[in-house]
C-alpha cells in the first residue's frame, strides 16, 4: 500500500516509526518529536525502547508484529550488521521505509515496500552528547523520485543541509567520515593518555585542535600539513619515539614514515 505524506499540520501530523533505540535513533527521534508525531518506538530490549519512547510521546515494543500499520514514514535505525536481518523478518509491510546507515545500499529494504529509501545524517552521535541536528548534513536517496521528495520533506524538518547521494557516494562518504571523525578521535584519545601521565588534560589540546581544523577547512589538511616528520626532522622524531611505547610508538612511528614518504616526494 502507497500512502501519501501527510501535511505536518497540527490537525494531522506526520506520523513516524522509529525501529531502534541507540545514538542516532535517539537523536533523530526527539528531533523529529518537534515537528511529527512519533508514533511508536520498537527495539529487540524493551527497557531502550520504553526509555526514548518516554522521551518522544511515543509508544514503544519489542515485538515487530505489534508495529502499527498505518505510520507515514518508518525509520530503520540499528547497527548496519542488523539492518538486513531486520527487513527479512519484517516481511511485506506498506508505507515508506528508510534505513540511517551510510554503508548500507537501499535495496536492501525493497523486499519490504515499493516506496524505501535511505536518510543518512553524517554525525558523529553519542545519546548523552547534545548535537544541533539542524546543522548535520543529511544524505537522502529514494527508490523514485517522489519517494526521494517525500524523504527530503522528512529530512527538511531536522536539518536545512539535504544533499541527495547515491548508495555508492554514500559508502565513500561514510569511509571518509571515518577517517575524519573515528580515527581522529582515537588519536586524541592517545593524546589524552599521553597529557595524563604528565599530570595535564586534553582541554589545554583545545586550541591546538581548533586551529588545525580551521586551517584544513581554509588551507586544506595537504598544504596545512605541519610537523616534524613533514620536516623530516628524524632527530624530534627519535627522541620522540624513545618516550613512546607499545601501541602509541607503533602509530606514531608509523605515521611519521607515510608523512616522509609523501612530502619527500612532492
Amino acid at each position: 500500500m502507497d500512502r501519501t505524506l501527510s501535511e505536518t499540520t497540527e490537525r494531522n501530523p506526520t506520523r513516524v516509526v522509529i525501529l531502534g533505540a541507540g545514538n542516532v535513533a535517539t537523536h533523530l527521534a526527539k528531533a523529529l518529536s518537534r515537528h511529527m508525531t512519533v508514533v511508536q518506538i520498537y527495539n529487540r530490549h524493551i527497557n531502550a525502547a520504553k526509555e526514548l519512547a518516554d522521551a518522544t510521546g511515543a509508544c514503544a515494543t519489542d515485538d515487530l508484529s505489534r508495529l502499527t500499520d498505518d505510520a507515514d514514514i518508518y525509520i530503520i535505525s540499528v547497527k548496519d550488521d542488523a539492518i538486513i536481518p531486520l527487513a527479512d523478518a519484517l516481511g511485506r509491510r506498506g508505507g515508506l521505509w528508510v534505513h540511517t546507515s551510510g554503508s548500507v545500499p537501499m535495496s536492501v529494504l525493497q523486499s519490504i515496500t515499493d516506496t524505501y529509501g535511505v536518510l543518512y545524517p553524517m554525525q558523529t552521535f553519542s545519546k548523552t552528547v547534545p548535537v544541533d541536528m539542524g546543522k548535520v548534513p543529511v544524505f537522502i536517496e529514494g527508490n523514485t523520485d517522489e519517494t526521494q521528495q517525500n524523504i527530503a520533506r522528512i529530512a527538511r524538518q531536522i536539518s536545512s543541509h539535504i544533499y541527495p547521494a547515491t548508495s555508492e557516494q554514500r559508502a565513500l562518504l561514510h569511509v571518509a567520515a571515518v577517517f575524519a571523525c573515528n580515527f581522529t578521535n582515537y588519536m586524541w584519545g592517545h593524546c589524552a593518555d599521553i597529557l595524563k601521565n604528565s599530570g595535564l588534560g586534553l582541554d589545554i589540546m583545545r586550541p591546538l585542535i581548533e586551529a588545525t581544523l580551521e586551517k584544513a577547512m581554509t588551507a586544506g589538511p595537504h598544504d596545512g600539513q605541519t610537523g616534524p616528520a613533514r620536516r623530516n626532522d628524524t632527530a624530534v622524531i627519535e627522541k620522540h619515539l624513545s618516550m613512546l611505547q607499545g601501541e602509541a610508538k607503533d602509530i606514531y612511528a608509523q605515521l611519521s614514515k607515510y608523512i616522509i614518504d609523501k612530502y619527500n616526494n612532492i
